[in-house]
Parts: structure tokens; sequence; C-alpha cells
């Protein structure tokens, strides 16, 4: 500690870089904040050369199952629920 400084000085000097190192910390995690809002904001960007996709999927389809099927598969949904 140099001598011709006052401790108060000191302390003084301690105290404002702390409160500036903490200052800077929360401005920067306002700013990841609010980037992360506006980025979600954003539309989503078309791509012109690509064609345009459709809204919906293709029909549901549906099977029906053998009592013996059935037996298996509630056989197999039981031995995965074990695990």
């Amino acid at each position: 500690m140099p001598e011709h400084v006052p401790s108060l000085q000191l302390a003084g000097t301690a105290v404002l870089t702390l409160a500036g190192v903490v200052w800077a910390i929360s401005v920067l995690r306002l700013l990841r904040r609010f980037r992360a809002e506006a980025v979600r904001e954003l539309p989503a960007a078309r791509l012109p050369v690509l064609p345009s996709q459709r809204k919906s999927g293709p029909p549901w389809e549906s099977v029906e199952l053998t009592p013996a099927e059935r037996d298996a598969f509630a056989g197999l949904v039981r031995q995965l629920g074990d695990h």
C-alpha cells in the first residue's frame, strides 16, 4: 500500500471498481436478454430458392390389428415399460 494514499481513498477506489464491474455484468446480461427476445420476434426468413412447404401432412393411416397382434404389442409395451 502506498504511503501517501489514505486508506479511505483506497477503500473508495475498491468500492467504485466493484460497482463498475457489477454494472458492466448487469448491462451485458440485459443486452443478451433483449437480443434473445428480439431474435425470437423476427419473422422466419423464407428462402426464395426452396419451394413452399405444404401446411398439412399426409392423411392418417390406420390398420386393424388381429387379437394376436394386439396381445404381442401389449407384451412389448409391458417389456419396454419395465426398463
